[in-house]
Formats: C-alpha cells, sequence, structure tokens
C-alpha cells in the first residue's frame, strides 16, 4: 500500500514582537539617555539668556526665572518623596506638610534665632525631621486606611496650631519669621547669588529622585509594592508590614525636612501657609497629575503644578482677565479654580498621569495607521 504524503505547506513567518520592531527598539535605546539629557539642560540653564515670552517674565538666567524655577525643583523632589508613600508603598498621608514645614521652620529657628551656622542648622533640622517623621509614625501606622489618613491628619494640623499661635516665640505667629541672612555663606545671600540657590534645589531633587530610585529597586522596594498590592500576603510571607511602612514613612519625612531647609533658603524665611493641610493636598495633586508609582512622573507633577500655580496667579491679575465679563474674570482670576480644572481634565484624558502620556500617544498614532503597517 503506497503511503500518500501530504504537500508540505511552508509554515508562514513568525510574527516579530512589538518591542523588537525597529522603531521602538530605537526608543528603548534613548529612552536611558533621556534623564541624562534632561539633567544636562537643567545644568546649562543658568548660563542661557533665551527670553522665552509668555512662559516666564525674563531671560532664563534672570533671577526672578531662576527663583521660580528653584522653587519648582524643590517641590519635584517633594513630590517624588511623597510617592513613596502614596504611589509605592499604598499610604495616603494627609499630614506630609507637617516634616516639609518643620524643614523649614526647624531651618530658620536655628539660624536666626540660635545662630548656628546654616550646615549645623541644616544638619540638625534633617536629623530632627526624620526623628519627628519615625515618632509620629510610629503611632499613626498602627491604623491603616482612612483611620491613618486622620491620624496624620490630626499631627499636621497639631503642628499648624503651634505655628500660628506663636509657641514659644519662635514661629513669629501668622506674621511668619523672616531668615537672618547675616548668618549664612556670603554665596547664598543676594540676589546676584540666585542662581546659587538653583543649584542647591536641583541638587536636592537628584539627591531624592537618587534614593527614592534606590530604594524601589532594592527588596525592600519591592516589599513595599507588595504593601500597596496586598499587604495581607506579605505577612503570609513572614515579614512585617508596619516595620517596612515605617522606614518609608520615616524616609519620606526626612527628605521632606531635607526639601524644607532649602525652600527655606530659597523664600527668605518661612510663612504659615507651608503647615496647612492644603499644602499635603497639593502634593497629592502633583503626584497624580505626574503618575504614581512612576520614576519621572511625580517630578513632573510637582514641577508642572507649581509652575503653573506661579503663572496662573500672575495671569489671574492681568488687564486680560479683569477686562472680560465678570461670569469669566471672576473664576480666571482664582488659580486653585483653574487648576481644579485642569487636574479634573487631566485626570480624566489621562488617568495615568503626565508619565502614561508617550504611550497612549502611542496607541493613538498606531490606531490611525492602516493595518498593514501597524
Amino acid at each position: 500500500m503506497t503511503e500518500v504524503k501530504s504537500p508540505e505547506v511552508p509554515a508562514p513567518p513568525a510574527a516579530v514582537p512589538a518591542e523588537l520592531t525597529p522603531e521602538r527598539g530605537r526608543w528603548h535605546r534613548v529612552r536611558p539617555f533621556l534623564p541624562l539629557v534632561a539633567l544636562v539642560l537643567a545644568v546649562i540653564v543658568p548660563y542661557s539668556t533665551l527670553p522665552l515670552p509668555g512662559i516666564f517674565e525674563g531671560p532664563l538666567n534672570s533671577p526672578g526665572t531662576l527663583q521660580v524655577l528653584a522653587v519648582c525643583l524643590v517641590f519635584g523632589g517633594l513630590a517624588a518623596g511623597y510617592d513613596l508613600l502614596f504611589g509605592r508603598t499604598g499610604m495616603l498621608s494627609f499630614g506630609h506638610a507637617l516634616y516639609f514645614a518643620a524643614g523649614v521652620y526647624g531651618t530658620d529657628i536655628l539660624v536666626t534665632k540660635a545662630g548656628l551656622p546654616l550646615w549645623q542648622a541644616a544638619l540638625l533640622t534633617v536629623t530632627g525631621g526624620t526623628i519627628l517623621a519615625a515618632l509620629l509614625g510610629a503611632v499613626a501606622l498602627r491604623t491603616v486606611g482612612i483611620a491613618f489618613a486622620m491620624v496624620t491628619l490630626a499631627f499636621a494640623q497639631v503642628g499648624a496650631i503651634l505655628v500660628a499661635r506663636d509657641f514659644g516665640g519662635f514661629t513669629g505667629g501668622e506674621e511668619g519669621l523672616p531668615l537672618d541672612v547675616s548668618g549664612l555663606p556670603a554665596g547664598l545671600v543676594g540676589v546676584t547669588n540666585t542662581v546659587n540657590l538653583y543649584w542647591l534645589a536641583l541638587a536636592y531633587l537628584a539627591l531624592v529622585v537618587f534614593v527614592v530610585h534606590r530604594v524601589s529597586s532594592s527588596p525592600t522596594g519591592r516589599v513595599l509594592a507588595g504593601l500597596r498590592d496586598d499587604e495581607r500576603r506579605i505577612g503570609v510571607l513572614g515579614l512585617d508590614p508596619y516595620r517596612y511602612k515605617l522606614v518609608a514613612f520615616t524616609l519620606a519625612g526626612g527628605l521632606a525636612a531635607a526639601g524644607g531647609g532649602v525652600y527655606c533658603l530659597i523664600v527668605g524665611g518661612a510663612s504659615p501657609h507651608i503647615t496647612s493641610s492644603e499644602l499635603t493636598l497639593s502634593m497629592l495633586v502633583m503626584v497624580v497629575l505626574g503618575g504614581p508609582g512612576t520614576r519621572w512622573g511625580p517630578v513632573l507633577g510637582g514641577v508642572l503644578y507649581m509652575y503653573l500655580d506661579h503663572r496662573l496667579t500672575a495671569f489671574g491679575s492681568s488687564d486680560a482677565v479683569e477686562s472680560l465679563p465678570a461670569v469669566l474674570s471672576r473664576p480666571l482670576s482664582q488659580p486653585l479654580f483653574v487648576l481644579g480644572t485642569l487636574f479634573i481634565l487631566a485626570v480624566y484624558f489621562f488617568p495615568g498621569g503626565l508619565a502614561s502620556l508617550t504611550s497612549r500617544l502611542t496607541l493613538l498614532r498606531r490606531s490611525l495607521l492602516p493595518p498593514s503597517r501597524r
């Protein structure tokens, strides 16, 4: 009996995964260098006389522009530190502004009232802010969920009351406490030295990003991610969730205190508005706007939020807004109203924050291509 063999049909060529296509490959080769490019651009800003009308009021190297950029950089680092709690560990704290305020007022009081050199004041402030975060976190972390958020808010409100009532005559009450610049290094005093404050803010941002990235990529960071996803599973594995959350809480508080010291030098003093719960809510908005749990999203969210807050304040008092009908000029003159509207639109159209913008635009572009080119 003759065996009939079926004709051999050549197998179709294997489909190349999307991540191995030349376009995606080029992007993945370039992407690791983008942070270095951003750092180089940030470094050369003080050397640039490029005017940006409508974006900044003067050239990039003008003292006013550098001060605005320095504040934006500080809050970019502050948002990255807060994301260590919210985005990477899943802890919603409403009292994170307390540790930032501790850094601001601690630096101001130690320099102005105690007459300490700046380096000693900074060291004591960061140490004190870290210890404060450890002590309060040890109490607050006995609760979970909304109870944890309320306990942290209660601690922050106590701090705000102490500052507003000028406890011990140290804080200046509602008038704030100007910084005594006579005890500062000459390189950090005066309008002409604003560039040095800009360098200091950039160094703080780089330090926070480095610390958060190192923690997130370490075994501790993987445990924190597990706590965010399923805390009970971490407990079943024999690990103590309380201990790891306390480490994240303490580290985030210490980074916030360091940022407070830098902010005190930039603005030249302390004011009671930094102790309000509104600042913590602003940090939450920064993180959500940029993309929680991502490396660069909170940084972008913090920088963009503070820039818009500064520009919208000037925009709200401009002649162009005042000339509009009252039904438009009144809401547009309120920066928080405009920021809230932009935030709602951003969350609605980009739920993953600014960090997801690239992937969403890529999907949109591919959906517009013909099927043969996708």
